[in-house]
């Protein structure tokens, strides 16, 4: 038995030591002075930083325009955005409250500067549609919420090293900065306010987990704060921090918990269509699936002999085995090869 004991001890400890060498986070790490002076070079925004970041908006209001996902990486890429966001986390890390403004300062430069280069580009836009690249940025979830937190998490990781990686580029495309705030200039040229408060909290989401997960990495390597803070002035901090933090994320969770609703109602109710709306010398030639949370609606068009009342007031009965007793079913019929006007429609 204690051999047993010994044998299990010693490798509990060599999972331990393998676990740390592979997951330590101070293996190649930049000095603690190299890594905040470059967050806080990517701070300021002036000279070339800010016609960089003009030109990018630019860039990636035309994406968005033309529906171009390549353009919009593109844009993403050359972006000079995650600096001050960064900066505002490093210096809730260390307790630099001097960074803290400078970098919500140039912060609220940049987004100013983003919003009226965007909303003067869709002014003049003579496409003025919200493409399917625009629309994505509207309504933002709890998923966007994670992407902000785990893009930031391997931004800071990557920006705290002595050799950099292509990491940090690919945390710019992954967590989008850039095009939320070109959908909320289109929302304010447009004068569509759904549109430009809706991406304007994608962005925001985007920033404040950004600037979380800086100061999680930056606690976590142990950087020494420029003042020191008593306990119960820190305890008042991270309050404030996790208060943040939970603001941000309540309403991303309510829009999440609607996308859910609305990918489980198209997926019964396309259920529904396929199993109790195909009749014998009839096809359907168009669909169109609306979700409401409190009224949903099911259009369909088929094509062929006609189908009586009772038959369709039979599928209509059993909508509710589809979990859409809710939804109200709209069919039209009338459509032959000979006839190709006169409609019926029968609403439930």
């Amino acid at each position: 038995m204690a051999e047993s004991n010994i044998s299990i001890g010693r490798l509990w400890q060599y999972i331990r030591i393998f676990l740390k060498e592979r997951f330590d986070l101070n293996e190649g790490e930049a000095s603690e002075k190299q890594t905040i002076e470059e967050i806080k070079k990517g701070v300021i925004f002036k000279g070339a930083n800010l016609w960089i970041l003009i030109f990018a908006i630019m860039v990636a209001s035309v994406g968005l325009n033309i529906n171009s996902t390549a353009v919009i990486i593109g844009a993403m890429l050359i972006s000079p955005l995650m600096g001050p966001i960064m900066g505002i986390g490093l210096g809730f890390g260390i307790n630099d409250f001097e960074l803290i403004v400078r970098a919500l300062k140039n912060l609220g430069i940049a987004v100013a500067i983003s919003v009226f280069t965007s909303a003067l580009y869709f002014w003049i836009s003579p496409l003025n549609d919200a493409q399917s690249e625009l629309l994505a940025r509207t309504s933002p979830t709890l998923m966007d919420v994670f992407i902000g937190l785990f893009g930031g998490l391997a931004g800071i990781v990557a920006g705290s090293r002595k050799e950099k990686s292509n990491a940090i580029p690919g945390v710019a495309i992954a967590t989008a900065l850039m095009p939320p705030l070109c959908t909320a200039g289109y929302g304010l040229a447009t004068a569509q306010w759904s549109y430009f408060f809706g991406a304007f909290y994608l962005f925001f989401i985007n920033s404040v987990f950004i600037s979380l997960s800086t100061y999680l990495i930056v606690r976590a390597l142990r950087y020494s704060p420029k003042e020191f803070m008593d306990e119960g002035r820190e305890r008042k901090v991270k309050r404030y921090i996790a208060l943040l933090a939970i603001l941000t994320i309540i309403p991303s969770v309510f829009t999440g918990w609607n996308m859910v609703r609305e990918s489980i109602f198209k997926r019964n109710a396309n259920e529904f269509i396929s199993q109790e709306l195909n009749f014998e010398g009839c096809q359907i030639i168009f669909r169109k699936l609306d979700f409401d949370p409190d009224s949903s609606s099911i259009e369909v068009t088929l094509y062929g002999n006609p189908v009586s009342e009772e038959e369709i007031d039979e599928a209509m009965d059993r909508m509710q085995q589809y979990n859409l007793a809710y939804a109200n079913l709209y069919v039209r019929q009338g459509y032959t090869e000979n006839e190709s006007i006169g409609m019926k429609s029968t609403i439930r």
